[in-house]
């Protein structure tokens, strides 16, 4: 397993760079929700259209969902929507949706049913934000939901941050099936958390649920503004 750091003054254009890669082979990308990733997916968004990339073959899956509807502002797929799938409707990209209004059960159900079918996963790239409290997907500090290991979904009763309403999110195991990991981070209030996920000294804990993915992901790839990344020094930037 490798971690690399990049720090740079636009991390979402560099995170579209390697959505594009993804998809020129007609790639399995797991998206995120946040204003990061949405800047990602904008900048994404221009340069298919300045290349004139295909991504009609690409297959899209939600990393995490809260339990609302879909046209809810709280809902990840609606910013998704609005900022990437909607520009590229002329190429109708697959896209599997998690059914948020369900219920976190009866949602995980239904999207673990959806994985299982679409066949091992196999992601060539998850996209993954990290909160100030250490958390990633909809993976929060302390809960059960970390040490599952024979679901690729489950279902988060009770939210560790805002917005409080239950979410579904893919599991450790299932975001780890994937041949890179991109975490995006912007801001100061970030740096104290990639520092104890990412850092030279850091090791797997449960407080610090993106810390988890290290021993398990093939390529942990750390996108950082220069803010994010005042938390870790030198040595840290150059870890391999």
């Amino acid at each position: 397993m490798t971690v690399a750091f990049e720090v740079g003054e636009n991390p979402a254009r560099a995170c579209a760079a390697m959505m594009v890669n993804a998809a020129i082979g007609g790639g399995q990308i797991v998206l995120a929700g946040g204003s990061t990733p949405k800047a990602a997916y904008e900048e994404f968004v221009g340069a298919v259209r300045s290349v004139g990339l295909d991504v009609s073959r690409t297959t899209f899956w939600l990393g995490d969902e809260r339990c609302v509807e879909p046209d809810d502002d709280r809902s990840n797929f609606k910013l998704i929507k609005q900022s990437l799938l909607d520009p590229l409707a002329e190429h109708e990209p697959v896209v599997h949706r998690i059914k948020g209004e369900l219920g976190p059960q009866e949602a995980a159900d239904d999207y673990e049913l959806e994985l299982r079918r679409a066949g091992p996963p196999d992601f060539d790239l998850v996209l993954l934000g990290i909160g100030p409290d250490g958390h990633t997907a909809s993976l929060f500090p302390g809960q059960q939901s970390l040490f599952e290991r024979g679901r690729l979904a489950v279902g988060v009763p009770e939210a560790g941050l805002e917005p409080f309403v239950p979410r579904v999110t893919l599991t450790i195991g299932a975001l780890a099936s994937s041949q890179q990991i991109v975490f995006l981070a912007e801001g100061s209030s970030k740096a104290d958390a990639v520092a104890e996920a990412f850092g030279a000294d850091s090791e797997p804990d449960p407080q610090i649920p993106a810390s988890l993915l290290v021993p398990e992901a093939k390529l942990i790839t750390v996108l950082l503004d220069r803010d994010a990344a005042a938390g870790v020094g030198v040595a840290t930037l150059e870890r391999q």
